[in-house]
């Protein structure tokens, strides 16, 4: 009886002597970033994008996904979202933007102006981009480049404050 009480109390000891340390083999990895703040925007067959006013902190990074909710075939009814530095001219570069059908309504003279863009969606698509907000603080134009989108409202505002 003596044996088989000093048994069970070394196993005991033998199993509990590991308590209240921690073994490296199986601590948790650092948690992974929350990543980009995700701006979901959509845009159908009235012209007008869902998400007019985006805010953000400089530096921030954000992912903005639009989805054509649209019916209208790309050809008639596409859209993009095209973020443009401070201080573009917007207009100009829409206007430079209706002769560009060949690249998708992005004016290739113009394209050191883009900060972020997606391109030419058709009906029931989606696209995405990531990018960081830039560092001085303003107002950033957006809009979509399709021939008379801009014009009928389609366009918003990135302010980073």
């Amino acid at each position: 009886m003596k044996i088989r009480l000093f048994l069970i109390t070394a196993l005991v000891a033998l199993v509990t002597s590991g308590c209240g340390q921690k073994d490296a083999s199986t601590a948790a990895a650092p948690a992974a970033s929350a990543g980009p703040r995700t701006i979901e925007i959509t845009a159908g067959d009235t012209m007008k994008y869902s998400v007019t006013a985006i805010e953000a902190a400089p530096g921030e990074e954000i992912k903005v996904v639009l989805t054509n909710n649209g019916t209208q075939p790309a050809e008639v009814m596409g859209h993009n979202w095209v973020l443009l530095k401070a201080g573009t001219d917007v207009a100009a570069f829409d206007a430079a933007a209706l002769t560009s059908k060949d690249t998708n309504y992005i004016p290739a003279a113009l394209a050191g102006q883009i900060l972020a863009k997606i391109d030419l969606l058709g009906p029931r698509k989606s696209g995405e981009v990531d990018f960081k907000v830039p560092t001085t603080p303003g107002v950033y134009d957006f809009l979509c480049t399709f021939p008379a989108h801009y014009q009928t409202g389609m366009k918003g505002t990135l302010t980073v404050k």
